[in-house]
């Protein structure tokens, strides 16, 4: 699914960040924060089929909006999905655009708090918030971390570098579970996360299409 651009016999990865890679890593969240809102899609695997989210996330009011799609039985939750930190709201459709509308209905909204622990969907949207930070991550502390330098690669015509992600603070050894694909000014292209439970990750790719903005959230 994956596949890397040869990077050389004398760079070949993995292999510890230098300080420039890790200072690109460290800002490529607070880029997210700073541009405040992307068009992203995103990939959600489960048992019964995967899940398609195609909208936007706005990182500065930490909400997102679009439309969700699904193969197999995951078909029967289609339809506009809007989220924040804290809770997501589905409203059913029918047919289901291509993209969310400008204007989403005032009504027919079935929502919920948002567990990260409830399920993919739900750990797939808190990962897709947590990719935005109001100020950069600590550069020095993340080769001590774990973050490594994995391959060279493109997304849809952009050079970038692909790195493993730090450790979390709460999963001692996850570095490798998180992918981050990014340009030489650390801006993030997609990212892949590995989820408990699930043999497929979650994979978020960014300015795939024409960006819809975030409604406010309620």
């Amino acid at each position: 699914m994956f596949w890397y651009a040869a990077a050389g016999a004398a760079d070949s990865g993995p292999r510890a960040v230098t300080a420039d890679e890790a200072s690109r890593l460290a800002i490529a969240r607070f880029r997210n924060y700073r541009k405040q809102a992307r068009a992203v899609t995103v990939s959600v695997p489960g048992a019964a089929g995967e899940l398609v989210l195609t909208g936007a996330v706005d990182y500065r009011a930490e909400a997102g909006y679009g439309v969700l799609k699904g193969q197999g039985r995951t078909s029967s939750g289609n339809g506009l999905l809007r989220w924040t930190a804290s809770r997501i709201e589905l409203r059913p459709l029918s047919a289901v655009p291509d993209s969310p509308p400008g204007k989403p209905p005032a009504e027919g909204w079935f929502g919920r708090p948002l567990d990260p622990a409830a399920g993919a969907l739900d750990r797939a949207l808190a990962i897709l918030l947590g990719l935005g930070s109001d100020r950069p991550d600590n550069a020095q502390l993340l080769p001590q971390n774990g973050a490594e330098w994995v391959a060279a690669d493109q997304v849809n015509g952009h050079p970038v570098d692909v790195f493993t992600g730090p450790d979390s603070r709460d999963r001692p050894g996850s570095a490798g579970q998180v992918r981050y694909w990014l340009d030489a000014d650390g801006v993030m292209y997609r990212v892949r996360a590995a989820i408990p439970g699930e043999t497929n990750p979650v994979v978020v790719s960014f300015d795939t299409h024409e960006f819809t903005a975030v409604p406010s959230a309620r």
